[in-house]
């Protein structure tokens, strides 16, 4: 105890111990002490040691320090001791300020040993992993000490403690619960610690995104205040920007998570903005810069473009706009607003719009856009204020074809207002202004009124302006090439070089892929010597970037030239590069603008970035324009005039060809969408023939229950009539008395008679059809047979009368050749008086044969009439057959009637004569005397016998 009273402050007894030599001493108690307060008293010592000894207590008691944390858990107070220990010696926060000529030797050692101390330390992964773990001990002097010596690993070795804490079991988790802390203390530390934990390390930020840490840091946000909070909410805000920047995946989790509409009333600045402090400057700022990381134009398209569809619908823009026209906001925080608003705008056609609508609160109100020019062409704006402009007017027309279009429109003259300032009319006014700057500004903003807009290109040619009194109006374009050419009057500190360099820009913007612009600049005979000259000069450093550009104007007056100008057709001006400049030294002039150590700055992201107006030469869409234009100039400049014929031919096939397959492409689309057309009709009746089978098979389902259920009900209904039957039956049969089953055997008997009767009737009718048949097939066979004899008649007689046909025929042939043979011997008497003779008795034969032929057909026609007298009886036979048969029918269908009726009746007495068997056996079995049936129908017999002996006895 001697040991610890002297190093804790008592009075030394003898010679004192060097600092190494005391802290040496207390090591070895750590180590071999038994009793934990003799641990404990010896670790406090260290940490009093460990701020002025620093090295020797990092190289002596660490491990010791480290063991103190694996075996005294249960008591927190060594705990805290041995953690601010490690604490003050990885820690590079010096509390004396050192002198100032030694401050950065000093700074520079402090770092090293920090770094050199938290590798000793984390070269067992099992100290990062221990120190997570005593993180979840709840009490204040150990999670604090805990979390400050963790920031400050990870200040010192952020990738390797990052790796560590990374593969963890829940060691992000742990920290995350640091945030829900209610001691501020160490939730603010636990802030910081997470802004180290996230720096630069996506999967981490990842896992601390998805463990709610948006929703905690907003809610933080709120609590303290917002954009009028402390320390604690810019800390907030930088975790917020460490999680989001460069991370989609985040961007997206806090897009989707409603995240944006939170932000809203942050920026919900009052009418007094008098006394801003700086804590709200600089929150404000990081607000700014929060929501710029979410519509950053570094981010995909499609994931800026939801953000930008968000912002507005919820009222962010619309509260920035209101920032944007407000008073006495300072110019920090309105610079950074512009910038805000631009990326919230840039390429988003709703956006643009309603920035188009925004009116500034000025008496006669203005568009925000004109406040905003007016800004940018003043010269005593600061330089930042009006590069924010620029930028944000640059997103206003970025694939902004109707805000292009409305910008040109106020260059018209038939546009023009004179009572009103609009933003041709400011862009004009800094495009020929004195200050340098703001030429540039101007061209450039103009040119970006011209970006890929062919449309404005041509209406941007129609612009006049008037040049001075008595003299006529001359066109904005060659006003520019005017300036350019009398840039050597420009002596203002360099800005002849700058003004030059942005009218080229907006040449060059303006002219190319745009054949008439072309023409219009070639129609000044002016333009073409000024470049060539410009071109082949030997200029110094500052005029190279101006013969690049030059060389690059003219190279475009080649590629886009539709040859409509006889002096400057292409091969005319390829001639010129080659007389006055050389091809080879075109082609390096025109590299130089490529070369240029502020080209790549430039082309790196949309936004004006320029240390000082000196730097500010090149536009980023420009160098786009630089660099598709470049290689395409260089091939026309060099290939010759059958080469350059060449390619005409196959571009000219080409084309035909791309028209041929832009033909097929749309015959093929509408055959697609034909195609998909028929696809939907097929589909939907599929779907309907899918409804009607699923409603069909439904309907006949139900129809069989419909069924099933109309039978089971026939059933029971059958069952009760037939009960209801019977029981009336029996109810009938109990009231009947002898003289009513007399009565019914008669009616029996009287019906029995009936039959027979009718019975006889049916036999009689049966023979008479039978006759009647056998009649009518004897008389229809003879019949038959007659006319078949009378037909075979009238064949002989047709074939006889053929044959005399034929005879008189022969006999007329004959006839004529005696006739003719007769005129030609008419000079022979003999002869004549023999063809008389013959002829005479041909004409004897002749009618000998007619007259019999009128006889056959006579008689063919007494057959023929026979014949149709005998079909017509034959007929008449066949009809009456054929009633007969349907009265006979109709009486057999009478028969089978009245049998059925019979064999009814008979079932009905059968029933009846068993009910009045079971009615008297049961009056028998109560007692009462019945005089049995059939000793009556035995009675009636013998009394029937005796009458009929009677009646024979009387007939003998």
């Amino acid at each position: 105890m001697n040991f610890l009273r002297g190093v804790m402050g008592g009075q030394p007894t003898g010679p004192q111990p060097t600092g190494a030599e005391t802290i040496q001493k207390l090591c070895d108690r750590v180590a071999s002490s038994t009793l934990l307060e003799d641990r404990r008293d010896a670790v406090r010592a260290l940490k009093s040691l460990s701020k002025k000894y620093r090295v020797e207590v990092g190289n002596m008691a660490m491990d010791h320090l480290v063991r103190i944390l694996q075996t005294d858990r249960s008591d927190t107070e060594i705990l805290g001791y041995a953690l601010d220990t490690l604490y003050n010696i990885v820690c590079n926060d010096e509390e004396e300020e050192p002198d100032e000529s030694e401050e950065e030797n000093q700074q520079k050692q402090e770092d090293d040993l920090g770094a050199q101390f938290t590798d000793k330390f984390v070269q067992e992964p099992e100290n990062v992993t221990l120190l997570l773990t005593l993180l979840e001990e709840f009490d204040f002097h150990v999670r604090w000490p805990g979390v400050k010596l963790l920031t400050a690993l990870l200040k010192n070795q952020c990738a390797q403690v990052q790796g560590i804490i990374l593969v963890s079991p829940m060691g992000v988790s742990r920290l995350m619960d640091l945030l829900a802390d209610s001691r501020e203390v160490i939730r603010n530390d636990g802030l910081l610690l997470l802004q180290q934990l996230t720096k630069g390390n996506a999967a981490i930020q990842k896992i601390v995104a998805f463990e709610n840490a948006f929703e905690r840091l907003l809610d933080i946000i709120t609590e303290e205040g917002s954009s009028d909070g402390g320390i604690v909410v810019e800390d907030c805000l930088l975790l917020l920007l460490n999680l989001l920047k460069n991370n989609s995946s985040n961007q997206n989790f806090f897009k989707e998570g409603s995240y944006i509409q939170k932000m809203k009333p942050w920026f919900e600045v009052g009418d007094d903005n008098s006394g801003w402090s700086a804590q709200k400057v600089t929150n404000l700022h990081l607000m700014l810069q929060l929501v710029r990381v979410m519509v950053s134009p570094v981010n995909s398209p499609g994931a800026t473009a939801s953000c930008q569809k968000a912002m507005f619908q919820c009222g962010l823009l619309q509260q920035l706009c209101t920032i944007l026209m407000a008073t006495g906001v300072p110019a920090d925080i309105l610079t950074e607003t512009i910038n805000t608003v631009s990326e919230v705008i840039r390429g988003s056609e709703v956006n643009q719009d309603y920035f188009a609508s925004v009116n500034a609160p000025s008496n006669p109100p203005r568009p925000a856009i004109v406040v905003l020019l007016m800004s940018m062409v003043n010269e005593r704006q600061p330089f930042v204020l009006r590069c924010a402009v620029l930028y944000c007017f640059q997103c206003f027309l970025y694939k902004n074809h109707k805000g292009q279009g409305e910008i040109v429109a106020t260059l018209l003259p038939s546009t023009i207002d004179a009572n009103s300032i609009s933003a041709g009319q400011l862009l004009c006014g800094g495009l020929f202004s004195a200050d340098s700057l703001s030429n540039w500004c101007a061209a450039v903003a103009l040119a970006h009124a011209l970006q890929d807009n062919l449309t404005q290109k041509e209406q941007l040619l129609r612009v006049q302006l008037a040049t001075s009194l008595g003299k006529p109006p001359v066109s904005l374009l060659q006003q520019c090439t005017n300036i350019l050419s009398q840039g050597d009057k420009l002596d203002r500190r360099g800005s002849r070089v700058q003004t030059k360099v942005g009218l080229l820009m907006l040449l060059c913007t303006w002219i190319s892929n745009c054949p008439i612009a072309v023409m219009h600049f070639l129609h000044n005979q002016d333009n073409v010597p000024f470049l060539t000259g410009q071109i082949s000069e030997n200029l110094g450093e500052d005029e190279r970037l101006v013969q690049g550009l030059c060389a690059l104007l003219l190279g475009i007056c080649i590629y886009y030239n539709d040859n409509s100008l006889d002096n400057y057709t292409k091969e005319k001006l390829k001639q010129l590069i080659e007389k006055r400049i050389g091809k080879e030294n075109f082609v390096e002039k025109l590299g130089f603008i490529t070369k240029h150590e502020l080209y790549s700055r430039a082309a790196q992201k949309p936004q004006p970035a320029f240390s000082t107006p000196e730097h500010m030469l090149f536009d980023h869409e420009f160098t786009k324009l630089v660099k598709e234009l470049e290689g395409m100039i260089t091939k026309a400049v060099l290939k010759s005039s059958e080469e350059e014929k060449k390619e005409e031919e196959v571009k000219k096939t080409l084309e035909q060809h791309d028209s041929i397959v832009t033909q097929y492409k749309e015959l093929i689309r509408e055959q697609d969408s034909q195609i998909n057309e028929l696809k939907e009709q097929v589909t939907l009746l599929a779907s309907q023939n899918e409804k009607m089978q699923s409603t069909m098979t439904q309907q006949l389902s139900q129809i069989q229950q419909h069924k099933d259920q109309y039978n089971i009900l026939k059933l029971k209904l059958g069952k009760d009539n037939q009960q209801t039957g019977n029981q009336a039956e029996a109810a009938h049969v109990n009231g009947l008395q002898p003289e009513e089953l007399s009565q019914l055997r008669e009616q029996l008997e009287e019906l029995q008679r009936q039959n027979q009767l009718l019975q006889t009737q049916l036999g009689e009718k049966d023979s008479l059809i039978t006759s009647l048949k056998a009649e009518g097939v004897s008389s229809a066979e003879g019949s038959t047979s007659e006319v078949t004899v009378l037909q075979r008649e009238l064949e002989l007689l047709k074939a006889q009368l053929q044959k005399q046909t034929a005879e008189v025929t022969q006999l007329q042939s004959e006839r004529q050749e005696l006739l003719r043979g007769s005129d030609t011997t008419a000079a022979v008497p003999g002869e004549n008086s023999l063809y008389t003779e013959k002829i005479a008795e041909l004409e004897s034969r002749l009618s000998a044969q007619t007259a019999e032929n009128q006889k056959l057909k006579a008689e063919v026609k007494t057959l023929l009439e026979s014949q149709e007298s005998m079909e017509r009886d034959l007929a008449s036979a066949t009809s009456t057959a054929a009633i007969m048969q349907a009265e006979k029918s109709k009486l057999q269908q009478e028969v089978q009637e009245s049998k059925k009726e019979q064999d009814d009746l008979l079932m009905l007495l059968a029933d009846q004569d068993q009910k009045i068997l079971s009615l008297k056996q049961r009056l028998k079995d109560l007692g009462e005397t019945i005089e049995d049936e059939d000793d009556l129908d035995s009675k009636d017999q013998f009394d029937d016998d005796d009458d009929e002996e009677e009646e024979e006895e009387c007939d003998e």
